[in-house]
């Protein structure tokens, strides 16, 4: 189970650990956490992990074997946030035709391709003539008075 699920602080809410640095002499971690939400309801959230840091060491100390618990330090990921800052820049300043993906040509790349939910000839065959294998083997023969599996 995630520690982070064991946090009981209702501030703590749609955190996902995008990354840990930890340095060298194991002392110190830095912990990259992305934040979705309002620009104040992140800080509460990243204050609220920090005050949780003492109960959070405690929880990776019962779960690690080494002679130093990283002293944990969250700091916020904003990777996210900017490339969709950037996409949103992108649409803005591209013409219309450049900024959409070619589905045309994705689908005529598909056309080829037989659907995926659909067998082929051949398939359907074998698959009938196999499931028929198997019902006729967990028929249950009356007239011998044994069951499939068992010596007659």
């Amino acid at each position: 189970m995630a520690i982070l699920t064991e946090l009981r602080d209702p501030r703590v809410q749609n955190v996902t650990v995008v990354g840990v640095e930890v340095a060298p002499d194991m002392r110190s971690a830095k912990v990259a956490v992305s934040i979705m939400g309002a620009e104040n309801k992140q800080q509460l959230t990243l204050n609220a992990l920090q005050r949780a840091a003492g109960f959070l060491q405690s929880r990776i100390a019962d779960r690690i074997d080494t002679r130093y618990t990283p002293k944990l330090t969250f700091v916020m990921d904003r990777g996210v946030k900017h490339s969709l800052e950037v996409l949103r820049i992108l649409n803005e300043v591209l013409p219309p035709e450049a900024n959409t993906t070619d589905s045309a040509d994705l689908d005529a790349d598909d056309s080829d391709d037989q659907p995926n939910d659909s067998l082929p000839v051949d398939m359907e065959a074998e698959n009938e003539e196999t499931d028929a294998e198997n019902n006729d083997a967990n028929d249950f023969d009356e007239s011998a008075g044994s069951e499939p599996g068992k010596p007659r």
